[in-house]
């Protein structure tokens, strides 16, 4: 018996040298995936975007991306990026940092450029700005399948002079809150949330408008009732942003009261300002 076990002892021991070599093979291999797509990510900027080489983007951004409003690919990659390359032609994005941890790249950065061109209805100011922002890119096999981007919008609206450099300085008792109530059935959601996402993006570069949020939750069905809040400076913005958004509507071939119809969503919409204590 004791031979038996002495055998099974000796078994393990050899074994746990080869487990740890597996495993020290695997983090090897992690880590060199980790590396390769911090390199992806460090050509992405300074090859693609800063020297404005798009034809380089099909080996770096997968078809399984999608972009804020719903294209695939490089389409959908490229479709934020080419309205603000075309206002700030000399446009440069100088990366501070960049981490990675497991299939996702986070880069940390700072843009320059000078706007030369129309940008979101904000007419070209010849000022020369800086924004920062992070990205967090998410991996697979060598390329980007899925992308975020968080910059500091109230500082890029304030920098063109769209706000005041001090947001304060709006009388508050001019200032109104759009909120928009939605009762969503649960098929729709996804296409809902998508378009609310887009709308959310554009209006946040309209003159005028201070900040914006959204809150949510399911009934008893499964429906999602969502509702959104846009603080403006005043009535004669909100009244100026409707036009701005029927335009891009218009200009996107969007039919808002269509998709409402075919996805069968209810809206309570109003205009609300601070009330009186």
């Amino acid at each position: 018996m004791r031979s038996v076990h002495r055998a099974i002892y000796l078994a393990i021991a050899l074994l746990l040298p080869v487990l740890s070599f597996s495993q020290e093979k695997s983090i090897h291999q992690q880590k060199e995936i980790m590396e390769k797509n911090k390199a992806i990510i460090q050509d992405l900027y300074e090859n693609v975007m800063n020297k404005k080489d798009m034809s380089l983007l099909p080996v770096i951004v997968s078809e399984e991306y999608t972009g804020p409003e719903g294209s695939k690919g490089v389409a959908g990659f490229t479709a934020p990026i080419a309205p603000l390359i075309a206002a700030f032609p000399d446009i440069q994005w100088k990366i501070s940092s960049l981490v990675c941890d497991g299939d996702k790249v986070v880069a940390k950065w700072t843009w320059y450029g000078t706007q030369t061109g129309t940008y979101r209805n904000i007419p070209a100011t010849g000022k020369a700005i800086h924004i920062n922002g992070i990205a967090i890119y998410e991996l697979k096999n060598g390329k980007i399948i899925a992308g975020e981007v968080q910059t500091d919008r109230l500082g890029f609206l304030t920098a063109l002079g769209v706000l005041p450099a001090d947001i304060a300085t709006a009388p508050v008792n001019e200032q109104v809150q759009f909120i928009d109530k939605f009762l969503v059935p649960s098929a729709g959601i996804a296409a809902f949330k998508q378009r609310v996402a887009v709308n959310r993006q554009f209006i946040k570069t309209l003159p005028g408008f201070i900040s914006d949020a959204a809150y949510e939750h399911f009934d008893e069905q499964g429906n999602l009732v969502f509702i959104t809040i846009a603080q403006w400076e005043n009535k004669a913005a909100v009244a100026s942003a409707r036009e701005q958004v029927q335009a891009e509507y218009k200009r996107s071939g969007f039919d808002m009261p269509a998709m409402m119809k075919r996805l069968g969503i209810s809206m309570d919409r109003g205009l609300y300002t601070r009330a009186t204590e």
